[in-house]
């Protein structure tokens, strides 16, 4: 419930705190002596539009705070904005909206900083403003069908409805997501046979290359020192090289050594050395020889096979390390497409067992809604001859396309009234006066009692341009409603206002310090509310008449 207003330089407010208490609370007082500008600083609390026009004249700002106790349990919806916001949401909720004259705002919920879209979506969990010409009560169309569906005990259905369209969504997700991956594959069908084909046959092997490339390094290396090695072993020990020259000289120095045996012997074992050298070199260069020996057909192997790597490499644009991850990527996108079409008919049958579901929860709910919208119906139908609207008719519009399947189910709902035999219905705000529309909108406060509303609710002169009964009827009404919700009105009947439990007058009267008219708001004690009932009896000249009236009200 809203617990304390107070209001900081707001047009004609300089300084005002006002005390709020449990059930049925009236304002009453001299037409412009503020009233709305009471309810319009309310609303700048709860979210409501900036404006500087609001701010008083010569001041940089203005300020309104709402003090609210919170209901227990804390309504789930109200719950979750606030753990949204980090809010904490023990004790009292304090709602603080700070006004520029420039146009600026600020917004603090418990002292925190929040956006005017938080503050909006927490103040209408807290407060309905009703009003003739009021756009911010909760009469919108789509407000209508939640409104059903708390009236009718529904909210557990709802939710599992809400539940099964995320599930089906899911799944068509999933549906439309391998559709396009299918129908993408199938473009590349012959593109990823041909492919894996290819590369199925080349069958290409992580780190070839690198080893290919290196192997066909190696045997050019070894094609070209082979080479040199041939003609170091023909210039040396062919037919023309040294060791048959250097052989018959040692045989003929043999054959003289007789002749010089102080010479020759010494000539021909250095001679016998180069030959042994020369037959160890020999050896050498046949081991080297025989080290170099490789096929030639080898060679172009490796060079074709290299050559085929790197081709296949350039043509799918990859390195050549990465072709074996191709080859392996390519065959598992043949395969998801060659298994597409089985995987489309399982998640088909998976969409359609979901759609299922899904028809049968919001079927059920659309007519349990039915019944709810009938019995909301014949509830509004029964508050109506009291307000004076006996010949007015309330009732609910619903409809049902199975085809227009959302979150909230496949019905919508919308209040639609017939003011007078013979004319047409409509939706509600559209064909009510707003006279009508603030009993229509009572009438159905009262239908839904605790169900569907606000802790707090005001109500803005929706007596106005009625009669004694009616009146009477109207603060019946809200009496009644204040046993289930606080109820605010702002009222010029005193049929409405004796049944207040807490009456506040609003006045306008000169500051003391500036001499600037500014609103007062005063809690009156018994003796003030009958002069006060007496006063809206009788006028601005207060009879005894209308104080004994005022006593016949007060005491009934």
């Amino acid at each position: 419930m809203l617990q304390a207003l107070s209001i900081r330089d707001i047009v004609l407010i300089d300084r005002l705190d006002i005390d709020l208490s449990v059930g049925l609370s009236v304002l009453t007082g001299e037409t412009g002596a503020g009233k709305s500008i009471l309810l319009d600083a309310l609303a700048l609390a709860l979210g409501a539009r900036g404006d500087g026009g609001l701010v008083r004249k010569g001041v940089h700002q203005g300020q309104v705070r709402a003090v609210f106790e919170l209901p227990q349990p804390l309504p789930t919806a109200l719950k979750h904005v606030l753990d949204d916001q980090g809010i904490e949401h023990e004790g009292e909720l304090l709602l603080r909206r700070t006004q520029s004259a420039d146009g600026r705002t600020r917004a603090n919920v418990n002292d925190q900083p929040v956006s005017v879209g938080a503050l909006r979506e927490i103040g209408r969990h807290l407060v309905e403003i009703h009003g003739q010409h009021d756009d911010r009560a909760l009469v919108e169309p789509d407000a209508h069908r939640a409104l059903l569906t708390i009236f009718g005990g529904l909210e557990d259905k709802a939710a599992q409805v809400a539940a099964a369209y995320d599930a089906l969504r899911g799944e068509e997700r999933k549906m439309k997501s391998l559709t396009a991956e299918v129908a993408k594959a199938e473009a590349e069908r012959d593109y990823l046979i041909a492919s894996v084909e290819e590369l199925t046959a080349l069958s290409p092997e992580p780190g070839e290359e690198e080893a290919l490339a290196s192997r066909r390094g190696a045997m050019m290396a070894a094609e070209k020192i082979a080479s040199e090695l041939k003609d170091a072993s023909d210039e040396l020990f062919g037919s023309s090289g040294p060791m048959p020259v250097i052989g018959q000289v040692i045989r003929r120095l043999e054959r003289k050594a007789d002749t010089m045996p102080t010479y020759l012997p010494a000539v021909v074992e250095a001679l016998d050395a180069v030959l042994r050298h020369l037959d160890e070199a020999n050896a050498n260069l046949d081991g080297a020889l025989r080290e170099t020996e490789f096929s030639p057909q080898e060679l172009e192997s490796a060079e074709e096979r290299l050559f085929a790597l790197r081709a296949a490499a350039r043509k799918y644009s990859v390195a050549v390390e990465n072709l074996p991850d191709l080859a392996v990527r390519l065959a598992d996108d043949l395969g998801q497409l060659n298994a597409g079409t089985d995987r489309l008919a399982q998640l088909q049958r998976s969409v359609d067992d979901a759609r299922s579901h899904y028809d049968a929860l919001a079927a059920d709910l659309a007519d349990q809604r039915g019944h709810a919208a009938a019995a909301l119906s014949e509830a509004v139908m029964d508050e109506l001859p009291d307000l004076k609207l006996g010949d007015a008719r309330f009732l609910v519009k619903m409809e049902a396309n199975p085809e227009h399947r959302s979150a909230d189910g496949i019905d919508s709902a919308e209040f639609w009234v017939q003011t007078n035999p013979g004319t047409n219905p409509g939706p509600m705000m559209k064909v009510a006066s707003g006279g009508e529309l603030s009993r229509f909108l009572l009438a159905l406060k009262v239908a839904l009692a605790d169900r569907g509303s606000a802790p707090t609710l005001v109500f803005d002169e929706i007596d106005t341009g009625v009669g004694g009964a009616v009146a009477d009827a109207i603060g019946a009404r809200l009496a009644r409603l204040s046993h289930r919700v606080q109820v605010l009105s702002v009222t010029h009947a005193p049929q409405v206002a004796a049944r207040a439990a807490q009456h506040l007058l609003i006045s306008k009267s000169p500051s003391e310090e500036s001499g600037v008219a500014g609103t007062q708001v005063e809690l009156m004690d018994d003796a003030q509310r009958r002069e006060e009932i007496a006063r809206m009896l009788s006028g601005a000249l207060i009879t005894e008449e209308a104080r004994a009236a005022a006593d016949r009200l007060l005491a009934s």
